[in-house]
């Protein structure tokens, strides 16, 4: 008697094992995660900080089913962002010294134009690295790199020291060599 019980408990745990077990190989089997492609590009480029890569592309919507090629879009489109971040601050700024003229203010005119062509080349990395043309994306995210310096440039000239775009410019270079390293990685 004691062995019908038992042969309805196995009947009922193996299926759930099956799903169980199905379910595994599908998570495991994913190519990329944010963690395991931010230690790669990490351990490819030591320019790469581990731990801003996986909270910075960790937070994008699409990030938890990109795989390496993916995450290299998603590390463009938060440069994109970045710049859009940093001509809102930019306006914020010069809304600050309306009716001011002077050389650090025609240094953010200028900063504005430039981080408006920064948010552009990350948008055309994006597009360069859908369509499988990876050389033209770094360039690219190379082009992003030397727009913020030349706003950074400005800045330094108008002796805006402490520069207030700072924060925007070093976000920049870092995910301009996450966006790099991870491109690197796509086989």
């Amino acid at each position: 008697m004691t062995m019908r019980p038992l042969r309805q408990f196995v009947q009922y745990l193996l299926p759930a094992v099956f799903v169980l077990a199905l379910i595994g190989c599908h998570v495991g089997g994913a190519s990329a995660t944010v963690v395991t492609t931010c230690r790669a590009a990490a351990d490819s480029d030591a320019r790469v900080d581990y731990g801003f890569c996986v909270a910075e592309l960790g937070m994008h919507r699409e990030s938890p089913d990109a795989d390496t090629w993916g995450l290299a879009k998603v590390a463009a489109l938060t440069g994109v962002n970045n710049a859009d971040n940093a001509v809102y601050d930019i306006k914020a700024l010069l809304a600050k010294t309306r009716g001011a003229d002077g050389p650090t203010r025609a240094a953010l005119e200028k900063c504005g134009r430039l981080y408006d062509s920064v948010g552009f080349a990350f948008a055309e990395v994006d597009d360069e690295i859908n369509n499988r043309r990876y050389a033209a994306g770094k360039g690219k995210v190379a082009e992003a790199v030397s727009l913020a310096r030349q706003c950074d440039d400005a800045l330094a000239k108008a002796a805006a020291v402490p520069s207030p775009l700072a924060q925007h410019s070093s976000y920049n270079v870092r995910i301009a060599n996450i966006c790099t390293a991870i491109t690197n990685l796509i086989k």
